[in-house]
């Protein structure tokens, strides 16, 4: 072969090998419209708009309504630091979307898949295999409300920013980022730290709110203000007044309006949340249509508040929107940290005292189901013996875990609903003095002779009627239990400093959970101030099946490892487990229209309803 022709040889052998690892590399990397947790998207990249909206609903109206009644006032209007008290709106719940009405992310959850996610700023996003880091590419046309352009500069300002002084709450995700980059003005690279789980991490980082870069420079991130910030999502905070109401206005020419994920969605002109003081006064208020809707969370209002002549004659609704999502884990979350909680069989012992099928049927109008897990309602929730992919997780701990884990997951004990629980009592008192509790002049005291006491408090009387004749109970064992009102601010505080003996929260899950179970579980949170661990639980092996659940590849896998965790808190007894209702109480005045389709995982009312006066 003449050497001209093996210089040939070798310049295409060379090509071909390129090539090939140009191809093998482009297998590598997934380049895609959206992203899901295991790969399944829904939606194709040419889809117009989701399943659950009308495309062609019109824009206009208000929709006035009470929220969720969480708010009593605010005096702040920045969601992502501790300080000050903001507004419902700012950061929406899970039940009414993820991310805010003021501030547009680089992707946006669809309501009716587990944890899948499509751009909005980002128009696609490309990642390898392993997930190890994520590109985003964003789209040029995307600005805040004063027409200047979101950049990449803004998303990477944004992480440095919120890593520094956010919100220990919300910046969880943040923990595993090794760097930002920014790769042009509109192409922005997250590398995520070796050997962390990252399952979950693209969408997680995907739905953080993008802050101006250049609004912030010249004011001040870290504290508390009313002052309205340069925004970019469909709406824009408008009139206020403290302690009275919000409105968030609509923007017409936002830049985002046609795109698939917002096409149909976000059809009010002006939505205004209502604050009260007191519920008697706020469904009042609502009855006199100073309002238009209500999120009803007492089961004695709904069933004895709602015959009044606008209901009888149709000019209100009344609506039970179903919730299909996981069972939101509500109850009465113990202080670990205190010294009288620190014993799992005093925890049990408080658990064995309330009698919640009495409370079904003379304070529930039998309206709620009891809640017996961690994550009930999900392929998550523990049931019958330990499936071989359990004990798989549970079998290296053994020598660790109570052998109750082991059998059937542990539930709250059934009473018959008379109110006569001596048996129940008794095996409570059993418990604590195992435990080294004893009565000493019908009080029940430790080994030094400190008595048994605990405070419940609460920034409204609504739940007194349910932890009245539970204290009850405890009374009769020795505990002196009391009830308290305290203002909403100082509640807000307590709770973030964990300053509390026993609360009653409702903590959302995920239908996908991930590494927020860290803050809600781990031990490394158990202490961290305005953390979601408010048992304080410091369990290593919860630690991890946490991490277990985040490095899942398969929801089979990560199914198995959710059921082995809800084992072990339950033999925990971390709470005292309350109730769950599988829908929304819904009142309206007949002003609004709504899509056929309901979201399994949203309430639509805020992004997909519309208001008639506009059609």
């Amino acid at each position: 072969m003449s050497p001209s022709a093996m210089r040939c040889l070798a310049i295409c052998l060379g090509t071909l090998l390129l090539g090939q690892a140009a191809a093998q590399d482009a297998a590598d990397t997934i380049v895609a419209h959206g992203i899901s947790s295991f790969g399944d998207l829904k939606y194709p990249a040419n889809f117009e708009h989701f399943d659950y909206v009308n495309p062609d609903a019109p824009k206009g109206g208000v929709l006035s309504h009470n929220g969720y009644g969480n708010t009593e006032t605010f005096d702040s209007f920045n969601a992502y630091i501790i300080k000050g008290d903001v507004p419902e709106g700012l950061v929406l719940t899970s039940s009414d979307g993820t991310g805010s009405l003021i501030y547009d992310t680089l992707m946006v959850a669809s309501a009716d898949e587990p944890t899948s996610v499509y751009g909005l700023v980002a128009y696609e996003a490309e990642y390898p295999r392993d997930r190890s880091w994520v590109v985003f590419r964003m789209r040029p046309e995307a600005h805040f409300h004063d027409g200047t352009p979101i950049t990449a500069e803004d998303v990477k300002f944004t992480f440095d920013l919120l890593r520094e002084h956010g919100d220990p709450r919300l910046i969880v995700a943040l923990l595993d980022i090794e760097s930002v980059e920014v790769l042009g003005t509109h192409e922005v690279r997250y590398n995520f730290k070796p050997g962390v789980a990252t399952r979950n991490l693209p969408i997680d980082i995907s739905q953080f709110p993008i802050l101006s870069k250049a609004w912030y420079s010249t004011h001040e991130f870290t504290e508390s203000s009313l002052e309205k910030p340069l925004s970019s999502g469909p709406y824009r905070i408008g009139e206020y007044r403290q302690g009275s109401w919000i409105e968030y206005e609509r923007v017409p020419d936002y830049w985002g309006r046609d795109l698939p994920v917002n096409r149909g969605r976000w059809n009010f002109d002006v939505i205004r949340y209502e604050f009260y003081r007191d519920r008697t006064v706020q469904l009042e208020a609502f009855k006199a249509g100073e309002f238009q809707l209500i999120v009803e969370m007492s089961a004695k209002s709904w069933a004895l508040d709602y015959e009044f002549p606008a209901i009888a004659d149709g000019r209100v609704l009344k609506r039970e929107i179903p919730d299909g999502g996981p069972v939101t884990a509500q109850g009465f979350y113990l202080n670990t940290r205190r010294p009288q909680f620190a014993d799992p069989r005093v925890r049990r012992a408080l658990d064995l005292a309330f009698d919640f099928e009495w409370a079904k049927g003379n304070i529930f109008y039998n309206q709620y189901e009891r809640t017996t897990g961690y994550f009930m309602g999900s392929d998550m929730e523990a049931k019958g013996l330990p499936t071989p992919a359990e004990l798989a997780l549970l079998e290296p701990f053994r020598d660790q875990l109570p052998p109750d884990v082991f059998g059937e997951p542990y539930s709250p004990p059934v009473t018959d609903g008379t109110g006569n629980i001596r048996s129940n009592l008794r095996e409570a008192l059993a418990l604590l003095q195992e435990a080294g509790w004893r009565i000493a002049d019908g009080r029940l005291v430790d080994a030094e002779g400190n008595p048994f006491e605990l405070e419940y408090f609460d920034y409204d009387d609504s739940t007194f009627r349910i932890t009245g004749p539970y204290f009850q109970n405890l009374e009769l064992l020795g505990i002196t239990a009391t009830n308290r009102i305290i203002d909403a601010p100082q509640y807000e505080r307590r709770i973030k400093e964990f300053d509390f003996d026993i609360v009653s929260l409702n903590l959302p899950n995920l239908p996908t959970p991930g590494i927020e179970l860290r803050d809600r579980f781990g031990s490394s949170y158990a202490d961290s101030v305005a953390g979601w661990n408010v048992a304080g639980i410091r369990d290593p092996v919860v630690d991890a099946l946490v991490d277990a659940i985040i490095a899942a590849q398969s929801r089979e896998e990560m199914a198995a490892a959710g059921r082995a965790l809800d084992r072990v808190l339950r033999a925990g007894h971390y709470w005292v487990p309350a109730w769950h209702l599988s829908t929304y109480r819904t009142a309206y005045w007949d002003a609004f229209a709504w899509p056929e389709t309901i979201p399994q995982y949203q309430r639509g009312v805020l992004d997909t309803w519309w208001s008639k006066s506009a059609e």
